[in-house]
């Protein structure tokens, strides 16, 4: 246990999302339930193969929440090697022959990738405003799950129309735009949210509990509405009969892409990290940016 206290304190200087911490814990105690006496710097072959099997048999692990807990433990053991505790890290090698999907950018090939009506259809479908709210600013913004929860009443502008995301360690840019659709989708829930916020929370978006929804809650609110419309199978193993927040990123990279958006447009608001010199001084005019969104982001009639 000391060993993963000592991980989660170096993924915490490295500066990983906050909220990514808890679910690294949770995947090492399990880890170490199955392990039970033996030492974790020990861990084998055998080991790593038949914590696969006790997953899937013991625990009825979809194949996804296998592959999470391997991401974590290959993290951690990555660590255990920069420290000198181990020679070399045991999982990468299990990854690969025994995760299918594990290869580098496999899920962006096989990610869900769903039509501008069927993008309509969900929304429409959804019957509560929260959740029509939070699935056109994961569409028309782009912004990942974990930056859609983190969100206050305060970093909206709806005058306009723009987000001001909260720092992380995965993003550059922080400010998004929203179109005339998602702003009145979400005029419509803050509506409803003055009328519920009786634990006055600063979170924009609120579980049925009063307060700051989870991740779990945004998965829950996009999957259930693409399987409501046939687009999301929760019992198929196969990345692409399945719908989840990600799948919203992917539709709005993809769409803004087939618009016609500059490619370093889409990168700015993407967020993605400035590694490259043309990056570093490619200083891109918001102004622009925000005529460019406009002009290319899909309309849903909504």
């Amino acid at each position: 246990m000391d060993l993963i206290s000592r991980y989660l304190a170096d993924c915490e200087d490295r500066g990983m999302a906050p909220g990514s911490l808890p679910r690294y814990r949770s995947a090492m105690n399990i880890f170490v339930a199955y392990m039970g006496d033996k030492d974790l710097k020990e861990a084998s072959k055998e080991d790593l193969i038949g914590f696969i099997r006790w997953l899937r048999k013991d625990r009825e692990a979809s194949q996804k929440t296998i592959e999470n807990y391997f991401s974590t433990l290959s993290s951690f053991y990555k660590f255990l090697e920069f420290e000198g505790i181990i020679a070399a890290n045991p999982v990468p090698p299990i990854r690969e022959r025994y995760l299918r999907r594990y290869k580098d950018n496999g899920d962006s090939h096989a990610r869900k990738l769903i039509s501008v009506e069927d993008a309509a259809r969900m929304i429409r479908a959804e019957p509560d405003i929260r959740n029509k709210a939070m699935l056109a600013i994961l569409f028309k913004t782009g912004m990942r799950r974990g930056e859609l929860v983190t969100l206050d009443i305060s970093d909206v502008d709806l005058v306009e129309n723009t987000i001001r995301l909260k720092p992380t360690a995965k993003r550059s840019n922080r400010s998004l735009f929203m179109d005339d659709e998602a702003a009145y989708l979400l005029r419509r829930w803050l509506r409803v949210r003055e009328g519920i916020n009786r634990r006055k929370e600063s979170a924009l978006f609120l579980s049925s509990w009063g307060y700051r929804i989870s991740r779990n809650d945004v998965y829950r609110a996009v999957t259930e509405a693409a399987a409501r419309v046939g687009l999301h199978n929760a019992r198929s193993e196969r990345l692409e009969d399945h719908f989840s927040p990600h799948a919203c990123r992917h539709w709005f990279c993809t769409h803004l892409f087939r618009a016609g958006m500059r490619r370093e447009y889409i990168k700015e608001l993407r967020g993605d990290s400035r590694k490259e010199a043309f990056d570093l001084y490619n200083h891109i005019d918001l102004k622009e940016l925000k005529e460019a969104y406009l002009a290319c982001i899909p309309q849903l009639g909504v």
